[in-house]
């Protein structure tokens, strides 16, 4: 058989079109039957409800086409939902625009309460990492009723906010208002206390967690141009794009309130000593409660006693016993330097 340059190039080409029809991310034929196999009616109609109160929190108008784009599922499934929806008075329908209704809203608010709830839940009462709070509720925010989201906001305490900073819609659908501003918009030298931070869209959400950047934090922006923001927290510097700082929110502070020689411990070196001055918010549930029974307390002297090679972990004399972190959780832990 006689090769053929130019027939081997059109085989290729046409296996890489197949590839991608197959397996481009959300509209790929694999990704459409996965998901509308695993999906439901309801869930469907829940997830358009709660991606259009979200567009519509920013300000922005939303036309179909732009919301069956940000949806997983497939566009005529998502084209019906929106007529049943259109029928019950869920959503309005003007020209090519799709907004909500009143009943609409609330029911994206009994959602939006679920998610954010379940959100808590999984930070103060289980030991999964924050990555995985998200897609966690939202297959919960699809699963629990009204009676057990407001059983679960009782055992919780009522919280106001979830551990990202979002308020949480009460039973009656009332929720405050983020008081702060997008880390973006803070002036070189401007002191402020992190707030929130945004979870979506998941690829810049999952850079803000790559930084180790914590929510109650506080930090001075050092610098500021079209290309990156440079701020210092805790010891350490941070070098973000703006389009990443835009989805962190801060409440600016008056620069004669703020104590600038609070570290992480993850900074501290071989002979320095230092004093616990608290823990970060990041800090929840069972790792901070046992890190607490480790001696980690407020006040308790600290000091670096070994190194692995990769110097993750270290082990730290506290209290008479050597206990090794992990880099990540020592950056939890703030304290003030007193000696080297």
């Amino acid at each position: 058989m006689t090769y053929n340059p130019l027939t081997a190039l059109l085989l290729f080409t046409g296996g890489v079109v197949l590839i991608y029809i197959l397996f481009r991310p959300v509209k790929g034929w694999y990704w459409l039957l996965r998901n509308n196999w695993q999906s439901n009616e309801k869930t469907v109609i829940e997830d358009i409800l709660k991606q259009l109160y979200r567009l519509e929190s920013y300000g922005s108008e939303t036309d179909v086409t732009a919301l069956t784009n940000s949806l997983k599922f497939k566009d005529s499934t998502v084209i019906e939902a929106i007529h049943k929806m259109s029928v019950n008075e869920l959503v309005k329908v003007e020209g090519d625009l799709i907004g909500l209704t009143k009943e609409g809203r609330q029911y994206a608010l009994r959602i939006i309460r679920v998610h954010r709830l379940w959100e808590k839940y999984l930070a103060e009462k289980t030991g999964f990492d924050k990555s995985e709070w998200h897609d966690r509720a939202e297959e919960m925010e699809h699963v629990l009723s009204n009676e057990e989201t407001d059983v679960l906001a009782t055992q919780l305490g009522n919280p106001m906010y979830d551990p990202h900073g979002d308020p949480i819609p009460n039973t009656l659908g009332m929720l405050k208002e983020i008081d702060g501003v997008p880390l973006s918009s803070l002036e070189i030298e401007s002191i402020g206390k992190i707030v929130h931070i945004e979870d979506e869209p998941d690829v810049i959400y999952k850079q803000i967690l790559a930084e180790k950047i914590h929510i109650g934090s506080v930090l001075r922006v050092e610098e500021k141009n079209s290309e990156r923001i440079v701020f210092y927290s805790e010891g350490e510097e941070f070098v973000l794009a703006p389009i990443v700082a835009a989805n962190i929110t801060v409440a600016e502070l008056k620069k004669e309130t703020v104590e600038e020689d609070t570290f992480r411990l993850s900074g501290l070196l071989e002979g320095e000593v230092a004093k616990i001055t608290g823990m970060s918010k990041e800090c929840r549930g069972e790792n901070r409660r046992r890190l607490l029974d480790l001696g980690f307390v407020k006040g308790a002297e600290i000091s670096i006693d070994l190194s692995s090679p990769m110097k993750n972990p270290i082990a730290y004399k506290i209290k008479g016993s050597s206990i090794a972190l992990r880099k990540d959780q020592a950056s939890k832990i703030l304290i003030h330097k007193i000696e080297s």
